[in-house]
């Protein structure tokens, strides 16, 4: 969407804040033997105090309230009663909801407890891209151009990003135009970020795959070639310099 009145800026606000902290308070809630039901129902319970409605479950009548990926799992995991969180895990939760007919998204990877399978590294590349692209945006700038950096400073740290996956414009529904915000330069991608519109920036930063693959559950990506992902997602407002960042909440970046 984009924003042209002050009512409309203080909707998004109001739902960035709320993912940003159902997301947060699911990240600090989190610990071993805990399974990935019991935490999304910690989420659930949240958001619906705020009075907000999951986004994944309204747009796409996905099994849980925000989608939870240990490990393997890139994204979109279904919350299971089957799935323990164990020390260690690189975990990733994606939070996105509607309030008041305005949508917000934002995500994160993290790890639990110590990190005795060394996720640190791939954890840290995925936020500092993401905030270095984020200070890059403003209106006018190619969106295949900050792709190009999200590519460039990965590589630089040793990892690769997926190809299929991208950030969106979001708004006044989950997935708005424009889609397709990839992690690497679309040499054909002539668009450009517009003022005062509202995307949701995120990394899919990977070990070792450039492909997400669905499993046989109907949600859940993986990696073509295996090994981990870490993703970290904000719903910004695009202006003239600075973005506002609206789920900034969430605490990524602290």
């Amino acid at each position: 969407m984009s924003i042209t009145k002050e009512s409309e800026l203080t909707g998004m606000q109001q739902a960035g804040k709320a993912v940003a902290h159902t997301l947060k308070q699911m990240m600090d809630h989190a610990r071993p033997g805990m399974s990935t039901k019991a935490l999304d129902d910690y989420g659930a319970a949240i958001l619906a105090g705020l009075g907000a409605r999951p986004a994944p479950r309204l747009t796409y009548g996905f099994p849980g309230c925000a989608c939870i990926s240990v490990n393997n799992e890139f994204c979109h995991g279904i919350p299971s009663h089957k799935r323990i969180l164990k020390e260690g895990d690189l975990v990733n939760i994606d939070v996105s909801a509607e309030l008041n007919g305005f949508w917000a998204d934002n995500g994160a990877s993290f790890l639990l407890g110590n990190d005795i399978h060394q996720h640190q590294q791939l954890v840290a590349a995925s936020k500092a891209i993401l905030k270095q692209a984020i200070s890059h945006i403003k209106g006018g700038v190619k969106i295949a151009d900050i792709g190009h950096l999200m590519e460039t400073e990965a590589k630089k740290s040793g990892f690769r990003v997926i190809k299929n996956l991208g950030g969106h414009g979001i708004g006044r529904s989950l997935h708005e135009q424009p889609e397709a915000l990839l992690n690497y330069r679309d040499r054909f991608d002539q668009r450009r970020f517009k003022k005062n519109s509202v995307v949701a920036i995120e990394t899919f930063i990977s070990t070792s795959s450039t492909y997400a693959t669905e499993l046989s559950d109907g949600w859940t990506l993986v990696g073509n070639k295996g090994g981990y992902m870490a993703q970290h997602e904000h719903t910004i407002m695009v202006t003239g310099g600075k973005p506002v960042i609206l789920t900034e909440m969430n605490g990524i970046f602290n």
